[in-house]
């Protein structure tokens, strides 16, 4: 077992580099300048560009900047952060500046559009609005997608609204590398990412792992939608499920500078109805404090027979922005009611796949119900500690109680018969997390630094009970009724599980070449702790391991348009944890070392990106045994895979969205060799995603929208003996803008799954302990219409 002290004691020396260097003269390099007053903004930048600003007070008191992240010459920097303040840069000596009103009538480049309600968020949206220049890299702050040396796409708010995403499940349906795995009427989403299993516990609220509602999260709060691909323990730390594949970060809503006030009715097809505000004000002296609200209650019947969903949502936002000192705060509350959750459908070794054609009816019992409350809270600060040295800290917490009586769906025959053995399962959870670290820029002769030094701590405990009735007869192609459970025949054992949480992790981006070529070094020390109580008996299968992971990238930018790049992330995830379907239900195993290397390509042409990547991840594989049910290691599991990504408006009120991803994920080192050389369950070797968005000519604010949607063939298991076919899903839609008095207001239509085919969507989660098949949604209706008063 590695020891902390040595680690920690070689990354505190390191660190030391932060507090005794200082930046040279004018050069093209890449800066970091946060969203702000503009006067700590260009403060901020020419500290770190080096030279000398002068500034009248009287005439910057008031403006805010959008702020900046990328490669800049000074006066070209300055010029950004300007953007729309009527003020301009005049030199007044080598290296030395002062600030004057625009001449009258004289020209000036307006800031870019972010929305009606331009806020202070770090994404600057690409053109044709769908993903955002830059994106939240954890560790590394915020970064334009074409300085950043990995692959990840930022979706913005406008697609949420514009696809009418009412979960996390509809909005990364639009990702080729993302592919759901659970059903949408089910009771918990769950994804993969570049084939590798990644849960909603995994997905990070502005940075903080486990804040979320843990089983179904709510788009109407989301700002931004950062998605990173492999495994991103350098930046993020470990994730409370051990996610290898990549990461998904939410980030929340914040008051821009113009008042918002928006009603959303909505209808989603059989009967789902429901509302959502948005509101957002400024106030105080300089409008330095920020309040954002969304609020959403949605209900009724969805296209499964006897299925209803309910929620609710209110988050509350609040933010100060002063000279050098932000603070953010939000609080946020989800509740969701379901009834008649779809489950995975199980196959057992003597039944063959079932045609998905054939099932029309919701086989999940009328009886069936999910509950789910959910309570969160975070709590974000940075401080400019100088021009060039910023400090940040954030902590969060959550708290969680949820209600299921289900049943499994284990098909036992090739006439789909299943028995269904109502569960009662309770889960009650409390997360606590906090991060803090510093930043600072500086430079060591021709060489520019971003140095970051940060410490993470999580916690979480869980308790899992609950009991088991008598079974009942039913058939997956014509559902039985069965009776509501009463008596219980078993109880369940009482699980008690706690899981700490605890990381420092020092990197440096070393710029050379005015910044066109950066180097990103870094490591991460990590300590797991897995303790866990069984009907108040202390388990055997509790650990506690720690591990410096390192990291490095290099990226190089051909041009202002072209940039390439390399990397290789290695993280320590949590062990694997045996289903509830397994002999030994619950079981907690080590955890273990997974590895990526990456190369890569980025085109940006300033209407239209395009991106490349191929990749390598390697990690354990784990099944649960087909005939004994028990649930271990098997192996492991290698996804060599290509990536290709494009977004933009590559024509004048044409946009795009879309992608491929292709991956040759193999088994290596089986038991007995049996599988090696078989393809990892649940991977397919395409998915492909293009969305299309075309605005009429002739017809101001008509918009006609469509997306298609493809994964081949999967898997269901190590063996290879059984699989799913490929499938096709096409979306279309239509929305249309425009004013009725001094109110603006957008109608959205859509209707997905046009075609109402039927199939298998997944396999299940190629990792996941628990396969199964996940039944496609029927064709689906949306409306909703948007007002802003």
């Amino acid at each position: 077992m590695l020891r902390p002290l040595s680690h920690l004691g070689l990354m505190l020396s390191l660190a030391s580099l932060l507090f005794n260097s200082s930046w040279a003269d004018d050069a093209r390099r890449s800066y970091e300048v946060s969203a702000g007053t503009l006067s700590s903004a260009l403060t901020r930048f020419a500290s770190q560009a080096g030279v000398s600003l002068s500034v009248d007070p009287a005439l910057v008191s008031g403006r805010r900047s959008e702020g900046l992240s990328g490669t800049y010459a000074v006066q070209e920097g300055f010029a950004r952060l300007l953007r729309g303040s009527g003020l301009r840069l005049q030199p007044t000596g080598e290296g030395a500046y002062t600030l004057v009103p625009a001449p009258s009538g004289a020209a000036e480049i307006a800031p870019a559009t972010i929305s009606a309600n331009a806020d202070s968020s770090d994404g600057e949206r690409y053109a044709g609005g769908q993903v955002a220049r830059r994106g939240s890299v954890g560790l590394l702050g915020s970064r334009d997608f074409m300085e950043t040396p990995f692959s990840v796409t930022t979706y913005t708010s406008q697609t949420v609204k514009n696809l009418q995403a009412r979960t996390l499940n509809d909005l990364v349906a639009s990702d080729p590398s993302v592919r759901a795995t659970n059903p949408a009427g089910g009771r918990y989403e769950q994804f993969t990412i570049r084939g590798l299993s990644l849960f909603n516990t995994d997905v990070s609220y502005n940075g903080l792992y486990g804040v979320l509602p843990t089983y179904s999260i709510d788009m109407e709060m989301a700002d931004r939608v950062d998605v990173i691909k492999g495994p991103t323990q350098l930046i993020n730390g470990i994730s409370p499920r051990g996610s290898v594949g990549g990461g998904i970060n939410v980030v929340p809503k914040r008051a821009g500078d113009k008042p918002l006030t928006e009603f959303t009715g909505s209808y989603a097809s059989d009967s789902q109805v429901g509302g959502a505000v948005d509101i957002a004000r400024r106030f105080g002296e300089g409008e330095q404090f920020g309040l954002r609200f969304n609020g959403v209650k949605q209900s009724g019947d969805t296209t499964w027979d006897h299925q209803s969903v309910d929620r609710e949502m209110a988050v509350l936002g609040l933010d100060f922005r002063g000279e050098r000192l932000r603070l953010s705060t939000d609080i946020g509350h989800t509740e969701r009611d379901t009834d008649a959750p779809q489950e995975r459908v199980l196959i057992g070794a003597l039944a063959k796949v079932p045609d998905a054609e054939d099932v029309r009816r919701n086989y999940a019992q009328a009886w069936s119900k999910a509950r789910t409350n959910d309570t969160f809270g975070t709590l974000n600060g940075e401080y400019d500690l100088s021009d060039s040295l910023l400090a940040y800290a954030a902590a969060g917490a959550r708290e969680s109680n949820h209600t299921f009586l289900r049943h499994n769906v284990p098909i036992t025959n090739d006439a789909g018969d299943f028995s269904v053995q109502p569960r009662d399962f309770t889960r009650d959870e409390s997360v606590r997390t906090a991060m803090a670290g510093v930043r600072k820029w500086f430079n060591t002769g021709a060489v520019s630094h971003e140095v970051n030094l940060a410490a993470s701590y999580f916690y979480m405990d869980f308790t899992n009970g609950g009991a088991r009735y008598a079974a009942s007869p039913s058939n997956l192609y014509d559902p039985v009724p069965t009776p509501i459970p009463v008596t219980p025949i078993r109880p369940d054992a009482k699980v008690y599980t706690e899981n700490r949480y605890s990381g420092l992790a020092l990197s440096d981006t070393l710029g050379l070449f005015e910044d066109r070529l950066q180097f990103t070094l870094g490591a991460r020390w990590q300590r797991v702790k897995v303790d866990d109580w069984n009907n108040n008996a202390k388990g055997d299968t509790a650990y506690d391991e720690e591990k410096v992971s390192p990291s490095g990238g290099v990226l190089y930018k051909v041009n202002d348009q072209v940039s390439v790049y390399a990397s290789y992330m290695e993280g320590l995830s949590q062990g694997k944890v045996a289903p509830s379907t397994s002999r030994y239900p619950d079981e907690i195993f080590p955890p273990f070392i997974s590895r990526q290397v990456e190369v890569g390509a980025k085109l940006d042409v300033g209407s239209f990106a395009f991106t490349a990547s191929a990749f390598r991840i390697k990690q354990p594989a784990y099944e649960t045994n087909a005939t004994s049910r028990v649930f271990g290691p098997n192996g492991k599991r290698e996804n060599k895979g290509i990536e290709l990504t494009m977004f933009g408006e590559p024509l004048q009120g044409f946009r795009v969205l879309g992608g491929l991803m292709y991956i040759d994920s193999q088994l290596h080192g089986t038991v007995g060799g049996a599988s090696d050389g078989n393809r990892a369950p649940a991977t397919p070797e395409y998915n492909v995603n293009l969305g299309a968005e075309w605005d009429v000519p002739g017809l101001a604010g008509l918009t006609l929208t469509t997306r298609g949607i493809h994964s081949s063939s999967q898997y269901l298991d190590q063996a290879n003996s059984k699989k799913i076919d490929g499938w096709e899903r096409f979306d279309v839609g239509a929305r249309y803008a425009f004013k009725a008095g001094e109110k603006d207001i957008t109608v959205r239509v859509g209707v997905e799954n046009v075609l109402d085919d039927r199939y298998w969507s997944s396999a299940g989660a190629s990792d996941d302990s628990e396969p199964g098949l996940t039944l496609s949604t029927p064709r689906t209706y949306l409306v909703s219409a948007t007002v802003g008063f």
